[in-house]
């Protein structure tokens, strides 16, 4: 059944009420603070109709009602207007974030959902980029002493890998130069499922005299690549503490449970696209987060896609203004990891 402008606008204006007082709304307090010209008993009725077709519930027999997960959905898909941030916010979201180079990847990020949390008041979660889809952008070693090198590896979403190696010689500088050069010649470009047994067999027919050296140096970078693959940041967790929906005790000791599992937060936040994704309450796939809404978008490096931003909050999420911040902030995001 297709919603009448009248059903709309009550749904809309409950909507807007409950995420701004937590409250179950009654039809009288629709009727004061929303001039709709209908009676609050015309409302009553209307919002009984709306409850019958599941886009409210009415959590106590003598309270008003509360939006369902499927009344959130139909308000952010057809009534909400997204709410940006005002060109002086903007201005300062640009300042508090222009201060980390492009070659900074992790702080740049940390910053973002530091701001996030901040503007937003609710807990944001960064998905870093993955190893696995990265290539190889350089390898740089350096000699610390007679047997110890450090091996750096950078790649094209920004990652950098710092590994120590002992070696089982002696070895000159000279020596690792060459080896760091052979590195770099043949790995570049490649992503870690790439660096396969005929690239290591081609790199060692080329490096005869130094095979021993360059067996101990390859298996410790690519397991360090391998090891590390995309990480969670979060920030903000105990915001949820702000909201009422959260004094239950054991409604906050699943939320913090929650975001403390590293795979779940993995999952949550890995299917994200380029557009702002929005999973609210039951659509969400995991159990745990079945109480939540889930609002993220991608963010990219040198273009591509690297990772993705998120918030995480109770379904009385104020949407409207968490989709324009997180539009603003991956926007301004991307241009800052334009150039890798």
């Amino acid at each position: 059944m297709e919603l009448g402008d009248r059903k709309k606008s009550i749904l809309k204006a409950i909507i807007t009420d409950y995420i701004e007082t937590a409250e179950p709304v009654g039809s009288r307090t629709i009727a004061k603070k929303y001039e709709m010209g209908i009676s609050s008993a015309t409302i009553r009725n209307e919002m009984s109709d709306l409850e019958d077709l599941g886009y409210l519930e009415q959590p106590h027999t003598s309270s008003g009602r509360i939006p369902s997960d499927k009344g959130y959905r139909t308000y952010v898909n057809y009534l909400m207007q997204v709410n940006y941030p005002t060109n002086e916010e903007i201005e300062l979201i640009k300042n508090y974030m222009k201060f980390a180079t492009v070659y900074e990847v992790d702080k740049i990020i940390k910053r973002t959902i530091k701001l996030l949390s901040q503007i937003t008041m609710y807990t944001s979660a960064v998905l870093t980029p993955s190893v696995n889809r990265s290539t190889v952008k350089s390898i740089q070693l350096i000699r610390v002493s007679a047997r110890d090198v450090i091996a750096v590896v950078v790649t094209d979403t920004g990652i950098i890998k710092n590994v120590v190696i002992k070696l089982p010689k002696e070895v000159s500088t000279e020596s690792i130069m060459r080896i760091s050069n052979m590195l770099n010649s043949k790995l570049y470009g490649l992503t870690i499922e790439e660096i396969d047994l005929a690239v290591i067999s081609s790199i060692q027919n080329e490096m005869r005299g130094y095979s021993e050296i360059f067996n101990a140096i390859l298996p410790v970078i690519y397991d360090s690549l391998k090891a590390n693959d995309c990480d969670v940041y979060l920030e903000g967790a105990t915001n949820i503490f702000n909201y009422p929906e959260y004094d239950d005790r054991d409604k906050a000791y699943n939320f913090l449970s929650m975001i403390e599992n590293k795979d779940v937060l993995i999952e949550a936040l890995s299917s994200g696209d380029d557009n702002i994704t929005i999973t609210i309450g039951k659509e969400n796939e995991i159990e745990e987060i079945k109480d939540c809404s889930i609002i993220k978008a991608s963010y990219k490096v040198g273009g591509k896609t690297a990772g993705t931003i998120g918030v995480i909050g109770p379904t009385r999420m104020n949407y409207a203004r968490v989709i324009g911040i997180i539009k603003c902030l991956t926007d301004i995001l991307n241009d800052i990891l334009k150039s890798p």
